[in-house]
């Protein structure tokens, strides 16, 4: 608008000149007004000036295109208006959506330490874990080493029980004979002496579980107190009696020799040896006080050997010392 107002001006200006000027034509000569317009007839009505009606057109034209103006700046300065406001809803927008931001971020933040404290307490659930894995194992470890402990005992157990058994068997079978001897009072000599083999020459074992030994080629037996098809040496008499053992075998890092002497299944004494290689022996002996029926025989411990041959290597032996 502002650039329009001095156009406005000078046209007025250029307006008013002419119209001052129009007087002083018109007091030009006749003949003087027909020499400066070339010739051209004075009174002709085509040439007379029309700036006034011009400049009221310009006006008219300038108005209504200053009215147009005034209407697009309206226009304008709503648009304007429409911005601004806009400008500030997206402001507030912008404001939201950063306060929303920084909500997220801190609410992030505390999932962020949430999560570590997770990884914190995983972690420490699997060391315990771990620990109660370590500790789970050991206690299988340990059971297993009970379990091949009970089984070792079910199989001596066995063992036992089936001695028991052979040695009531031959209690049996021999009591008639003790009872004999009691009413016969005969205090008879007592002794014996047997190798292990009846011939030729060998190994005996190694087996899983303990086993009797029946010691079958008799040197001495005064009084028929040992039997070689049992392996059996059953008291006569009641007294203080005298055994002795020795065993011997091959050496071999896996099995040894070992021998129990047994009274009515309980162990007494034990000759045991083990080398890798060569020959070796071992000796043992006790001296019992047995009742009239008592039972006492030699026991291969399981996995363990013995070994025999025409030389007598492995004998058991026993006597009487005196009648109580």
């Amino acid at each position: 608008m502002t650039m329009f107002i001095p156009l406005l001006l000078l046209i007025c200006s250029f307006s008013t000149a002419q119209l001052q000027e129009e007087p002083h034509n018109e007091m030009i000569p006749h003949g003087k007004q027909t020499e400066s317009r070339g010739g051209e007839p004075a009174n002709a009505p085509d040439h007379q000036p029309a700036c006034p009606q011009d400049i009221h057109a310009v006006l008219r034209d300038m108005s209504a295109l200053l009215a147009e103006q005034r209407v697009e700046i309206r226009q304008l300065q709503r648009d304007n208006e429409a911005q601004k406001t806009e400008a500030n809803n997206l402001k507030q927008e912008i404001r939201h959506l950063q306060r929303d931001n920084e909500a997220q971020a801190a609410k992030l933040e505390g999932q962020k330490t949430e999560m570590d404290n997770l990884k914190q307490e995983i972690s420490h659930l699997q060391r315990d874990n771990e620990a109660q894995a370590a500790k789970l194992e050991g206690q299988k470890t340990e059971l297993d080493n009970l379990k091949q402990e009970i089984s070792h005992l079910q199989r001596d157990n066995e063992a036992h029980a089936a001695e028991l058994i052979t040695i009531q068997a031959r209690t049996n079978v021999t009591e008639n004979e003790v009872e004999t001897l009691k009413r016969d009072g005969e205090a008879k000599q007592v002794a014996f002496s047997a190798s292990l083999l009846a011939s030729g020459s060998g190994e005996v074992g190694p087996f899983n579980t303990h086993t009797l030994l029946v010691f079958r080629y008799v040197v001495t037996n005064i009084g028929n107190a040992y039997n070689p098809n049992t392996g059996f040496f059953i008291a006569p008499v009641r007294g203080a009696y005298h055994f002795e053992l020795y065993i011997g075998t091959h050496g071999h890092n896996s099995y040894p020799s070992a021998a129990w002497l047994v009274k009515n299944g309980e162990n007494i004494c034990v000759a045991y040896e083990h080398q890798s290689n060569g020959y070796g022996t071992s000796a043992n002996g006790a001296t019992l006080l047995l009742e009239v029926g008592d039972v006492v025989f030699l026991r291969l411990w399981e996995n363990h050997r013995i070994y025999d041959n025409e030389n007598h290597h492995s004998t058991f032996s026993g006597h009487l010392l005196f009648t109580m």
